[in-house]
Order: structure tokens, then sequence, then C-alpha cells
């Protein structure tokens, strides 16, 4: 299986792909406004990678449930100077964490490779003509509405069936308008639009999405779903949020979303390890 971004290509199987969360903003859930400096921001992209993060998503606009928009040219500023500056110092893979196709087209010419889309629900085609023009890579994430809106009325039938529904129907439409198949990687929204029950019913069913034929990321770090389900706080998430990832490993996921990149690493390449040596005993 092959994924494809504007300046490199990953090639699966292979040692699962950590992405680093480089929020550049001041209200993002976890870490808002402590980065939010384009200095400190590149500099904390850089220890991430120096942990071991093999691409760093950078968002100028909080995704968080009851977020409030930020306009295109407050987004620009806040994102355009960092994918600037690591263009220049990284060989990490840029992924620009966006809704807006003006700022994925400007962080795309500023040294970005890959689009990390919430909005991939939308009906409008700017968003992926601007990824076909670029030949970059497209994270193709479920959500039901807005983060303004989604935690408002979260229902599903089978939730599991209904977000593979949902790939299949994206990626077609993803075809259509120039986009190759080896450009998409899918996200089952872990958190967007869901209920508990909805996200650990995802959890649960992650490899029913390999019939897809495409990576699968997953985004589970310091979420919200964690505290509802143990009670724990924003600092104390980290352990359920490497249970997550550990387990995802073994259904096949291949690229880990987080804020938290060296523990993470050291999570997934044991589980990779213990997997390959239960495969071949």
């Amino acid at each position: 299986m092959l994924f494809r971004t504007r300046q490199s290509e990953f090639r699966f199987p292979r040692p699962a792909l950590v992405m680093g969360i480089v929020n550049v903003t001041p209200d993002s859930f976890s870490d808002g406004g402590k980065f939010f400096n384009p200095d400190a921001a590149v500099a904390h992209a850089l220890e991430l990678v120096a942990h071991g993060a093999e691409i760093l998503d950078i968002g100028g606009e909080s995704t968080r449930p009851g977020a409030e928009p930020v306009d295109e040219a407050e987004e620009l500023r806040r994102v355009i100077p960092v994918i600037e500056k690591l263009a220049g110092k990284t060989r990490a893979v840029l992924s620009i964490d966006t809704i807006k196709p003006g700022v994925a087209r400007a962080a795309l010419a500023a040294g970005a490779s890959i689009v990390n889309d919430v909005g991939a629900w939308r009906a409008e085609a700017e968003m992926w003509e601007t990824v076909s023009e670029f030949r970059a890579g497209y994270i193709c994430m479920h959500a039901q509405g807005s983060p303004a809106t989604m935690q408002k009325n979260a229902a599903y039938t089978d939730v599991v069936r209904e977000v593979g529904e949902f790939f299949a129907e994206r990626l077609e439409k993803l075809n259509a308008n120039g986009v190759a198949t080896d450009q998409v990687v899918f996200d089952p929204g872990i958190g967007f639009g869901k209920t508990l029950e909805h996200n650990l019913q995802l959890l649960a069913g992650l490899k029913r999405f390999g019939t897809l034929g495409r990576p699968l990321l997953l985004g589970v770090s310091r979420k919200s779903f964690i505290e509802k389900f143990s009670g724990a706080k924003l600092n104390e998430r980290l352990p359920a949020s490497l249970a997550c990832a550990t387990l995802a490993i073994d259904d096949g996921v291949q690229i880990i979303r987080t804020h938290d990149v060296a523990e993470t690493v050291q999570a997934v390449r044991i589980a990779e390890a213990v997997l390959c040596r239960k495969k071949n005993a």
C-alpha cells in the first residue's frame, strides 16, 4: 500500500508513522497558547522530530468541540511563518491542519506536503482541486457537522458502517476531482461528532476499515472521551492515549497523531516488535 505526498512517499507495511501535533493557536484544548509564537512553534516542532515524529501537523485554528472559527487572514498569519521556517530546517513531512482551501493552498506553496482536512464532509470541490493541483497527500477525516455544532446531536445507526460508507463515497469524489487514490489517508475522526460509545465502537472496529485499501490515521491524543470514560483530566490522559495507540497498531493502523511523540514512539515500537514475534511464533 502506497501513500504519496508532494515530496515523499511511504510504502506499507513499514513501521507506523507518528505524526506530531503543532498547535499555533491560543485556544486548542490541550496546549492552546503554549506555542502561539512562531519561534516557539518551530522549536517545539523540531523537538517532536528529535523524539521520532516523521510528520508534523501544523494547525492555526482549534477544532475542539464548540470552537469558534478563525478568519482566513488570521489563520494564514499563524501558520505560514511556521511552515516556511520548518521547510528549511527539517526533513519531516509537513502537514497543514485546516478546513480552508485558501489556507491549504498557501501552506502547500510554503512547503507543506499534506492537507489534514477536518472538513472532508463538504460539498464544494475547491479543497480537493487544490490537493490535486499540488499532488499533495490528503487526510480525509470523518466528522458529523462543524466543530461548533458537531457534539450537539451525534446520532448513528451503525457508526463503523456509516463511517466506512463515508470514506468510500469520499474516495469516489476525490478521484473525480483529480486526487489519486494513493494520495489519500482515512481518519475515523474520534471525538468529532461522536458520543463516548461511538468512539469506543470505532476503536473496536478499526480492522473493518482495512477493506478500503488505504492507510488509516488515528488521533486520540488527550481527547475528552477519555475523561468521559475514566474521569482523567487533561494532564492525566497519556496512559489511555497510549493504550488506544497500541491497540490500533494491532488492528493495522499506519499513522498515529499525537501530542506526546516520545512516549508514543516508544509504545508503538514495542507493540510492533511483540506483534512481529507473535506472527512468527
